[in-house]
């Protein structure tokens, strides 16, 4: 049961590191600020696949710290 979880726990971590990486920045540089904010993506944010890939991150990232808690307290 322990080696099975550490397999998760490893390809939890690199599916983890692999959707951070595919994320967009926060800033777009100085574009941004001179007015080509309004765009079709920055308006439909929500629906996009950004908006999936935040969602997917946030589950994983709960789940890699519960898998750390439950390996490094040695529970199973």
């Amino acid at each position: 049961m322990n080696l099975a979880l550490t397999i998760i726990f490893l390809v939890i971590s690199v599916v983890m590191a692999v959707l951070v990486l595919m994320q967009e920045g926060k800033n777009n540089g100085l574009s941004s600020s001179i007015g080509g904010s309004e765009t079709y993506w920055s308006k439909n944010k929500g629906r996009s696949k950004e908006s999936v890939l935040v969602t997917v991150t946030t589950v994983l990232a709960v789940l890699f710290f519960v898998l750390a808690l439950v390996l490094g307290l040695g529970i199973v």
